[in-house]
């Protein structure tokens, strides 16, 4: 189940939002690469730093995607898509473009089984 999110709303969203969140870049054979990153709010786009392999990635395929797991069973995560801007630094820009809650799969009932 996914609950769209106004972009209006996303730094709310985001402020709620509990641990680090996992940025999403693809690299040149398709393969996904995932880090943590802190991320900070500046005119309306996100800012964080990260490392080579990350910045190659979302200049080659801007298209990225930024994911608050949640934190318990049942929670939901907020997943960001966003257009990645690179510059000189070791910052990268994400430009949000669409954002949803999404639900993951229930708590695990308690077990009998040791």
């Amino acid at each position: 189940m996914s609950i769209p999110v106004a972009l209006d709303r996303l730094e709310d969203e985001i402020d709620r939002a509990r641990g680090a969140p996992y940025l999403l870049t693809v690299g040149d054979d398709g393969r996904p690469h995932c880090v943590s990153v802190a991320l900070r709010w500046d005119a309306g786009t996100l800012l964080a730093d990260v490392g080579r392999t990350t910045a190659a990635n979302a200049t080659g395929r801007p298209l990225v995607a930024v994911v608050w797991p949640p934190r318990d069973p049942g929670e939901l995560s907020l997943i960001v898509d966003a257009t990645a801007a690179t510059g000189p630094t070791a910052s990268i820009r994400l430009t949000p473009t669409s954002a949803v809650l999404h639900r993951g799969p229930p708590p695990d009932p308690p077990s009998d089984r040791l």
